[in-house]
């Protein structure tokens, strides 16, 4: 066995399969968490499935698995262990002392790379609460002397309080501290939808799995700049811009945080403020990446998150999907993508879709069209009558909504107008402009 100093910058993935699981859901897995690593700039020199049939209070693997662990992490010698699953703080710490590396589950990877992406302090303030609440249950490996009673006076330690005692009460004063901080965002952030709401304009949030390219489309969509790479979790902090339909609809898109399976619970408590964007949108347009193999899982993982949320169809929201990275299919596969998006639109229990490649722009015209549809819903046809003096109100008509007819009279100089508008706009137009409309509901 070759005896070597482990390398701090190199790990040993492991994927424990417990339940049944697909061989190409699991190998997506696998690779996906490789990916994680490489986020943190990790080089995953082995990555490796294990089967596990009995689940271990102690270390999670038995010690016939542990033993065979610890040879091959001496043998690769890498500092870095990562197993792809949420282990007890017990079993994390047990871990490390049979393997002699450092071990990091699921959640700590996630939470680590959250706190590398956040870039506005709402974002940090976000992260840093979900690792406290992280590293709260954590304290027992964190230290070797918490059973060392401390005395002295004052507030940081009373007479024979423990040194694990004294930083559970100083974690969760930070923690206290860090809430009332996003007390104060989430208030803000109400206070900006609420005047978003009165403008009015409907919104639209782009959703789904990780590195699936809602970053890139939204990018598309609104000429924005916002960071769009091949890596997860290049989002963080929600952006919202508005943007035009190909009917002139107004109407505000946000691109908010990726989801992933088994997303820390921590996180999706921290984060409450951003996934407000999605639970407040009128359409939920679910970006999904097409070439992964294991999309159609992606798609439940998202689903899951959106209920745990109490957002999605459940909520009353209408979902579209982009059926993205188009342009990353062979032909036969493109074709089939074409026929299978063809068929949602006769099956009213499944999401309406259309392929797209935010990179060259297909379909991106045809999903907007969807979106377009999907808010006319609750429309109103206006039929307005316009005198020589009634300019402004033909002008407002263009600006807030979709000219179907126009007509005018050269003799009179009334303009006949047939309009569709939203039906806050309708109500704001008869409040404006008084007797110039006639209300007809669209039964087209």
């Amino acid at each position: 066995m070759i005896d070597r100093q482990a390398q701090a910058d190199q790990a040993l993935v492991l994927l424990p399969l417990v339940s049944r699981m697909d061989s190409a859901r699991a190998q997506a897995r696998l690779e996906e968490a490789c990916g994680l690593a490489e986020a943190l700039d990790l080089v995953a020199v082995e990555a490796r499935i294990e089967p596990v049939r009995k689940l271990y209070a102690g270390a999670y693997f038995g010690s016939g698995k542990l033993e065979a662990l610890a040879a091959r992490v001496s043998e690769l010698g890498v500092g870095v262990v990562i197993v792809d699953t949420a282990l007890s703080p017990i079993q994390q710490r047990n871990l490390e002392k049979k393997l002699k590396a450092k071990v990091v589950d699921r959640t700590g990877l996630i939470l680590e790379i959250f706190g590398r992406r956040a870039q506005t302090s709402e974002g940090r303030l976000q992260v840093e609460l979900a690792r406290l609440s992280y590293e709260r249950s954590r304290l027992v490996r964190t230290w070797t002397h918490l059973e060392r009673q401390r005395g002295g006076r004052g507030f940081l330690a009373g007479p024979g309080e423990s040194q694990i005692e004294t930083d559970r009460r100083l974690i969760s004063d930070k923690m206290a501290k860090l809430r009332r901080e996003l007390d104060e965002v989430v208030r803000t952030r109400t206070l900006h939808r609420k005047r978003r709401q009165s403008a009015p304009w409907p919104m639209a949030a782009l959703v789904g799995y990780t590195n699936a390219g809602k970053s890139t489309l939204f990018n598309l969509l609104s000429r924005a700049e916002v960071l769009a790479k091949d890596m997860p979790f290049a989002t963080l902090d929600p952006t919202v811009r508005a943007i035009r339909t190909g009917s002139g609809r107004k109407l505000l898109i946000s691109d908010t945080v990726g989801f992933i399976t088994d997303l820390p619970t921590e996180l999706i408590a921290a984060f409450r403020a951003t996934l407000e964007e999605v639970r407040e949108a009128d359409v939920l347009i679910h970006v999904r990446d097409m070439a992964d193999p294991d999309n159609e899982g992606r798609k439940r993982d998202v689903i899951d998150v959106l209920k745990a949320i109490g957002a999605g169809p459940q909520s009353g929201q209408v979902i579209i999907e982009a059926w993205n990275k188009a342009d990353r299919l062979d032909a036969e596969a493109r074709e089939d993508l074409l026929w299978r998006a063809r068929a949602t639109s006769n099956r009213p229990e499944e999401p309406h879709a259309v392929p797209t490649s935010a990179v060259t722009g297909e379909g991106v015209e045809a999903l907007m069209n969807l979106v377009d549809a999907a808010l006319s819903r609750d429309d109103f046809i206006l039929r307005v009558k316009a005198g020589p003096g009634d300019a402004a109100a033909i002008a407002w008509v263009h600006e807030h909504g979709e000219i179907l007819d126009e007509r005018s009279e050269p003799e009179t100089g009334q303009v006949h107008a047939v309009v569709r508008l939203s039906q806050a706009d309708a109500g704001r137009f008869s409040t404006r402009f008084p007797g110039l409309g006639q209300s007809v509901r669209d039964r087209s």
